[in-house]
């Protein structure tokens, strides 16, 4: 890069953009190997420079969290709250699998931004309006994100990514498995996971409604259940 190109794209970066290649980085390489250097490489300028959009690494965290809290779908206020929070979910753990490196991170900021802020009223409002106490909006707040995350997490462990490998790896568990000493291991690995079509992540779904049920019984359980305890924002107030 010349000096002239150098120049102009100390000019050009911004905030927004240290940001974004401070994701991409970490999508590809890990959280752990991002550091102020090497991201200075990667936008072509000294590391000192970037002192000038961020405060410093914990500032660039913060900012990255807040920025992929902007690609969760907020629940909508034209939805039913369980429609609301299912896609919402869904969202979250469709964001979860484009930036592994996030989970664990989300909720550690000191300083969260404008974006993880709103994702949050968004959701604690929706549980709100749907009669949910403060009590029972925050068992559910635990139980509903400590789903998608775990899920999120489990998912990403397992050593293989396609139903073909599955299978693969399954055949190759199940050698191990002797029918014997381990019968219930053994018919479910055999007649559940080498069946056509087995993905762990076809569960989400499932999971994801037995938990939104679950939630709903909860909540019908309290005295005044299901009344509204906080004016919803207009409905037409989209992100």
């Amino acid at each position: 890069m010349t000096p002239k190109n150098r120049v102009e794209l100390r000019t050009r970066l911004n905030r927004e953009r240290v940001l974004q290649k401070g994701i991409e980085l970490a999508d590809v390489s890990g959280i752990d190997r991002l550091t102020m250097r090497n991201l200075g490489e990667e936008l072509g300028v000294e590391a000192m420079s970037l002192y000038n959009h961020v405060a410093n690494k914990t500032d660039l965290l913060n900012g990255m969290i807040d920025a992929v809290f902007g690609e969760i779908e907020l629940p909508s206020h034209n939805d039913d709250w369980k429609t609301a929070l299912r896609k919402r979910s869904v969202s979250l753990r469709d964001m979860l699998k484009r930036h592994p490196w996030a989970n664990g991170l989300m909720d550690s900021a000191a300083t969260p931004g404008a974006a993880t802020l709103r994702h949050h009223d968004r959701v604690i409002g929706t549980f709100r309006n749907a009669g949910f106490s403060l009590a029972s909006t925050a068992h559910a707040l635990a139980v509903l994100d400590s789903y998608v995350y775990g899920f999120a997490k489990q998912d990403r462990a397992l050593p293989f990514d396609t139903e073909e490998e599955a299978a693969a790896m399954g055949q190759v568990f199940l050698a191990h498995l002797p029918a014997s000493q381990y019968p219930y291991l053994h018919e479910f690995t055999a007649k559940h996971v080498l069946r056509a079509g087995y993905s762990f992540g076809k569960e989400f779904l499932h999971g994801l409604d037995l938990v939104l049920d679950a939630l709903e019984r909860d909540r019908d359980a309290e005295p005044h259940a299901g009344e509204p305890t906080t004016s919803a924002p207009d409905a037409s107030e989209q992100r």
